[in-house]
């Protein structure tokens, strides 16, 4: 009997121990049943720690992470970037369809076998799935941001009573590319949301022509010429210009539509020249170039009735005259050669001297108007730039690149070293012609029209003075530098 009973209890016993290791193996079962609804415990969506969450709750994080504002610095400025501001948006759905397709590939006995032994399963990162509209946040960014963080440059300003300028201070403008770079990693980091601007320093700028031109007149009124100047001015890079009429004292004269007439005296050597070199197809021999240079640099009369005779022994100023018309410069004519006694070959009426609101008593044998002197001076410029513009255009064949670049070479051979170059710093090359016509001893007329070629930018400038009684020099000479002066000022102004 004891014997019996004795296996009975061992019956006994085995059996409470296989039923107490199915009751734990069922509480196990369940346990990881109910884990293998969430996610593993090292999973990262979108580099934000998900595991042991389920999917409405991973959802619900991901929302809080990637909604917390991207905190933008820029200068002083702590700004807060809403990412919804811009269409920030997660592709929640795609990003937990992958985290459940991972967490459901691991087969489930295998995976209760590495719970039971107390294994983890791994689990791959699933990257973030978002997107955000650019073009959104690059007008944010410059409608927000920009206009009202932004340090524009300070322009240069005039010194009154002088032809100098007080630098400007330059200024910081953002960095737009490089900002939507920036705060688009950081829309797409759960950490680093934090971003710094940055911005591109800008120059200071020039003032305006209207500024130049309030200047240049108070250089005329401040000096002791009291007679009329017609001023005209071409800035080559942009195409502004400043023309006008004006004396001391404030008295405007109007120059458009129609400019003011002036004798041409020498500068109307530049016409001559132009039509030299479409006589001659572009092409000059050594003699002819020897005759141009001494026009030009010695102002020699004799060489320029020299050219105009290979031009046409009679009617040479008037081939001139019709080159100049043909290029559409209509107030420019010379209607006889320059030795004493010359014979008048023609009467021209221009629009100019046909003015009778203002005359300055034009010389009936050569006339000209500043803005037609400076529109030639530009046609060179372009023509031995670029090898186009207004000369090439109306000369097809007859006019070249070489040729511009060959007459800019003489008009760099007038080395007054008064008027236009006075103004400028040494060394600067001026391609220019002077001029003045004295009658008796009486000067009236003075004129110098160039090209001025500076570091800051290149421009045509045309003066021409005029006064009625007589022209003293000690009085125009310094006002022609000073204008100058602060022209060249303004293209070269010192930086800071």
């Amino acid at each position: 009997m004891k014997i019996r009973s004795s296996s009975f209890l061992v019956r006994l016993g085995s059996v409470f121990l296989i039923l107490a290791a199915a009751v734990i193996l069922g509480i196990q079962l369940v346990r990881y049943s109910i884990q293998r609804g969430y996610y593993p415990a090292d999973m990262t969506i979108a580099g934000v720690p998900v595991g042991g969450l389920d999917p409405q709750s991973a959802a619900q994080r991901l929302l809080e992470v990637y909604s917390t504002p991207v905190e933008l610095h820029y200068g002083d400025a702590i700004i807060q970037l809403d990412p919804a501001l811009i269409g920030f948006e997660l592709d929640i759905e795609s990003m937990l369809a992958a985290a459940d397709m991972q967490r459901s590939n691991v087969p489930f006995w295998g995976g209760f076998w590495n719970y039971l032994w107390n294994r983890p399963t791994p689990s791959n990162a699933i990257p973030l799935i978002s997107s955000y509209s650019e073009e959104r946040l690059r007008a944010y960014l410059e409608t927000e941001i920009a206009p009202r963080y932004d340090q524009p440059p300070t322009p240069a300003q005039p010194i009154p009573g002088t032809a100098d300028f007080l630098p400007g201070a330059p200024g910081q403008v953002l960095d737009i590319d490089r900002a939507v770079v920036l705060i688009e990693a950081a829309l797409e980091s759960p950490t680093n949301r934090i971003v710094l601007l940055t911005a591109q320093r800008t120059a200071s700028t020039r003032p305006s022509p209207q500024t130049l031109e309030i200047l240049l007149k108070q250089l005329i009124d401040q000096s002791r010429f009291t007679g009329l100047v017609d001023l005209y001015f071409l800035d080559l890079q942009t195409g502004e210009q400043i023309h006008f009429g004006y004396a001391a004292g404030g008295e405007e004269y109007s120059v458009e539509p129609v400019d003011i007439a002036f004798t041409a005296s020498s500068t109307i050597k530049i016409p001559i020249m132009v039509t030299v070199y479409r006589h001659f197809n572009g092409k000059l021999d050594e003699a002819t170039s020897k005759l141009v240079a001494e026009m030009i640099g010695s102002s020699n009369n004799d060489a320029s009735d020299a050219l105009m005779q290979m031009l046409d022994e009679v009617r040479g100023p008037l081939v001139v005259s019709e080159t100049m018309q043909t290029l559409g410069v209509q107030n420019t004519f010379l209607a006889g050669y320059f030795y004493p006694g010359a014979v008048l070959l023609n009467f021209y009426d221009t629009p100019a001297n046909l003015r009778t609101d203002v005359s300055t008593n034009p010389d009936i044998y050569s006339q000209t108007t500043p803005s037609d002197i400076g529109t030639l001076l530009q046609d060179i410029y372009l023509c031995a730039q670029t090898g186009g513009g207004g000369l090439v255009a109306a000369f097809p064949g007859q006019i070249r690149q070489e040729s511009c670049q060959e007459m800019i070479s003489f008009l760099e051979l007038d080395r007054l070293g008064t008027l236009i170059q006075a103004g400028v710093p040494e060394g600067t090359v001026v391609a220019h012609k002077h001029g003045w016509v004295t009658d008796g001893g009486v000067m009236n007329h003075v004129s110098d029209a160039g090209i001025v070629f500076t570091p800051g930018g290149n421009y045509v400038l045309a003066i021409y003075t005029y006064h009625p009684v007589q022209v003293i020099w000690d009085e125009v000479s310094p006002l022609y530098a000073e204008l100058s002066r602060a022209i060249y000022n303004y293209f070269n102004i010192p930086s800071q």
